[in-house]
């Protein structure tokens, strides 16, 4: 009997394992349990927990894929931790249904496409413009089992947070959304779909939140969507206090991973890089004061662009074969002047230009020595130095340039140690940058906890007013009839202050800010001890009944 492979997705929106078995559907993938020592096999016959010793000599060998057993959750990849943290929130899918409804505090859930397993024909079905955020909300927050709900779309991910009353129907309402929105079936769907949930899903989002989730580790712009989504968030009501709380505290992550790691400093990407070094080489005022000239413009050129004008430079010239990609980059970055010359104006541009990158798949040199050599000297805003950097396999420019007196030719070689040498110095960042995530996780938890003290609040106000009630009924029953408006408020006064002046210990016990995670359990213990103390439990089927009497 087939095992599905390691590197698929868990589909979490499985709603039945005898459905899938009938769909011809293999249920879960071979892979680790993230904190256990089972291991869990799918078959078409049914979910099994194989329980693997820690003390074998010789441990099983892993699917080309897997995460390996001995792996601790920080040094996976991004895509190993989803998938591994995912598997273990479909156990729990499978398991739940014994006890659907018997969880005290809703689940946050995220489910989701990630560009590390799912191809773009799929993401861009599924993306879902800004302005079309609130219209998900409403509909998600309005299906029977979700209580809040909020959508992260990007170029990169589509993810849809949630919290669900009941985590594994929330899964199913969710999944069903996802797939009549796209046009996906729902069997597409489930080949590539993660879910996470509670601390797994506050733990991807914070990840997500301080770039350690992105393509380029800690890039930067992925904080500003997650910004969005919280702006977005608060104007539409079914975002909800807790998805509120939850993204405020990924921003706070975000905010502090970047200002206490400086994770995001230094070029990752060969076309960031020689940007990077241009700003070195050249004099204070860098690229922003020189004339750059761009030969090329295909994705790299389109990159050098976006890394010139973050850099300050708002204008450029782009020599190319056709016109059409320039005019596209024109339409993309409107906020710099780019100019358009066609590649047989090269030579003239080059001879008007102190900064010349170059990027084409001509496998021939564009700039020799001959040609080079009669062009006018480079202006004073780059010291008098034409500096040419080459970032073409094979080369675009000859080496011997550099013989040229007042010229300065780099290429891929010089700028591949910079690129490695950032790369390796952000994996060391990203290790600290877990360790500040693990506290705002810690933060977020506490907070969260504090919250369930509210119904217990609630629920003992509304037990000690009933009482109040009673009792006052009772002693007005004693009394005169002629009692005046004046004396009756006076009576209820006392009633009232004596009760608030009762509660007011019990209720000071009762409150916490979540900011402090021993408090917050003190907070806990002591709500669990009042609704046994008080029997709150039975106050609840006391005000349903009362409630459902004035219908």
């Amino acid at each position: 009997m087939a095992t599905m492979r390691a590197s698929q997705v868990v589909a979490p929106s499985s709603f039945g394992e005898a459905e899938l078995v009938k769909k011809g559907v293999r249920v879960v993938p071979r892979a680790l349990r993230i904190g256990s020592s089972s291991v869990w096999r799918g078959t078409t016959r049914g979910l099994h927990a194989v329980k693997k010793s820690t003390e074998c000599s010789k441990p099983a060998a892993a699917s080309p894929g897997a995460p390996r057993a001995d792996m601790s959750d920080r040094e996976m990849p991004p895509s190993h931790r989803i998938k591994a943290a995912s598997i273990s929130a479909f156990q729990e899918f499978q398991n739940a249904r014994a006890n659907r409804y018997t969880q005290v505090k809703s689940s946050i859930m995220v489910l989701g496409l990630s560009i590390h397993t799912t191809p773009v024909e799929m993401r861009e079905k599924l993306a879902i413009p800004e302005a079309e955020w609130p219209r998900a909300i409403d509909e998600l927050s309005g299906q029977n089992h979700i209580e809040e709900a909020g959508v992260l779309s990007t170029c990169n991910r589509f993810e849809i947070y949630v919290v669900a009353v009941s985590w594994n129907r929330g899964v199913k309402e969710v999944t069903e959304w996802m797939s009549k929105t796209s046009g996906i079936p729902v069997e597409n769907l489930m080949e590539h779909l993660f879910v996470l949930r509670d601390q797994d899903a506050t733990q991807h989002l914070f990840r997500v939140s301080s770039g350690l989730d992105s393509l380029v580790l800690g890039e930067g712009q992925i904080l500003a969507q997650v910004k969005q989504v919280l702006k977005v968030g608060q104007e539409v009501s079914g975002f909800g206090r807790n998805l509120t709380g939850l993204f405020k505290q990924a921003i706070t992550a975000g905010k502090r991973v970047r200002t206490e790691t400086n994770i995001s400093a230094g070029a990752v990407s060969v076309s960031s890089a020689a940007v990077e070094l241009a700003v070195m080489k050249l004099p204070v005022g860098g690229v922003s004061r020189v004339n750059v000239l761009i030969v090329g413009a295909g994705k790299m050129s389109k990159l050098l662009v976006k890394h010139l004008i973050s850099k300050g430079c708002t204008r450029m010239v782009i020599v190319n074969r056709s016109e059409q990609r320039v005019l596209d980059l024109q339409t993309e970055f409107p906020d710099a002047k780019i100019v358009y010359e066609q590649l047989g104006e090269m030579l003239r541009c080059a001879g008007e230009a102190d900064l010349v990158f170059t990027s084409t798949s001509s496998e021939v040199p564009l700039f020799m020595k001959e040609n080079v050599e009669p062009l006018a000297p480079a202006s004073q805003a780059s010291g008098g130095v034409r500096h040419f950097i080459d970032i073409s396999v094979p080369r675009n420019v000859a080496a011997c340039l550099s013989d040229l007196p007042s010229t300065r030719v780099y290429n891929v070689d010089d700028l591949k140690e910079v690129v490695a040498a950032n790369k390796e110095d952000r994996r060391r960042k990203a290790a600290d940058a877990q360790v500040i995530i693990d506290d705002e996780i810690q933060n977020f938890e506490a907070w969260r906890d504090s919250l369930e003290t509210v119904p217990t609040i609630k629920k003992l106000r509304s037990y000690a007013e009933r009482i109040r009630q009673t009792e006052l009924e009772k002693a007005l029953s004693k009394m005169p009839e002629d009692l005046t408006t004046k004396q009756r408020r006076a009576l209820e006064d006392l009633s009232r202050g004596i009760v608030n002046k009762l509660l007011h210990g019990p209720m000071q016990h009762l409150r916490s800010d979540g900011t402090d995670s021993k408090t917050v359990n003190e907070t806990i213990e002591n709500m669990h001890a009042l609704e046994r103390m008080f029997d709150l439990g039975s106050e609840v089927l006391l005000v349903e009944a009362k409630a459902k009497g004035k219908k």
